[in-house]
């Protein structure tokens, strides 16, 4: 079956805006263009525009999701299936967040005492299973499945205090890089202040900390759409601010 533009815009739930900007940038093109100039899709069209929706749900940046679908590589079925694990430990985390509310509603009303260590529960492991999702492959194959499972048992063992502590940093590290960039030079005590702020926050993950290893994790910021549009969300160009200012920091400019 072939659809019209405005038909298959319809059936996706998406503006047809958006899908004459896929056609742009090559990451969905039409089967054919009718005799009056209308784009018209076409069965494997609307597969490819599926998986473009799936990724997209799952946070990844059109041109990381523009590799993965035109890759000689990519496999339909494996893709299905890794949509269906991942949206598996959405539902998963969406529970245990149900659960911890409905436990705070019923501490509320005093039907129960629930302590301090449950009220964290469910966001620790939210933010491992997050964590996981979108950037787990990555650091796995960079650092090794025994740290990244040792950086896991840290955050799951975080006290309310620390959770906070950790919230806190990494709040602190964004605002004291926007700052330091005002002045341009990342060797600048405000900059480098930045960067003991980044290791005290990693130490907090970290089983062990190393200045190798947290140049290297600063490299990957930049080189990591995902991480580079995190640092850049409210000031670009803060990615590659902070991976200069860890380079001085920790000495690997040497």
């Amino acid at each position: 079956m072939e659809y019209t533009i405005q038909k298959l815009a319809g059936l996706a739930k998406i503006s047809t805006r958006t899908l004459r900007y896929y056609d742009e940038i090559g990451l969905l093109k039409p089967l054919r263009t009718s005799s009056s100039g209308y784009r018209i899709y076409g069965e494997k069209e609307i597969a490819r525009l599926q998986q473009i929706l799936f990724y997209r749900e799952l946070g990844l940046p059109l041109e990381k999701i523009g590799e993965i679908v035109t890759s000689d590589t990519f496999d339909e079925g494996k893709a299905l299936q890794e949509h269906k694990r991942s949206l598996k430990e959405r539902k998963k985390q969406i529970e245990e967040l149900l659960t911890n509310v409905e436990r705070s509603i019923e501490d509320y009303e005093g039907r129960t005492k629930m302590k301090d260590k449950q009220r964290f529960e469910g966001f620790k492991k939210n933010l491992v299973e997050e964590n996981d999702r979108k950037y787990g492959a990555e650091v796995r194959q960079k650092y090794g499945d025994e740290v990244y499972e040792k950086s896991n048992a840290k955050v799951m063992g975080m006290t309310e205090a620390d959770y906070e502590r950790a919230q806190k940093l990494a709040s602190d590290i964004i605002s004291t890089l926007h700052l330091a960039m005002e002045g341009g030079d990342p060797a600048s005590d405000l900059a480098q202040k930045a960067a003991s702020l980044h290791k005290e926050w990693l130490t907090m993950y970290w089983d062990k900390y190393s200045p190798e290893a947290h140049a290297g994790l600063a490299q990957m910021y930049v080189d990591d759409e995902r991480f580079k549009a995190y640092y850049d969300k409210e000031k670009p160009g803060t990615a590659e601010f902070l991976r200069d200012a860890v380079i001085v920091f920790t000495g690997m400019n040497q």
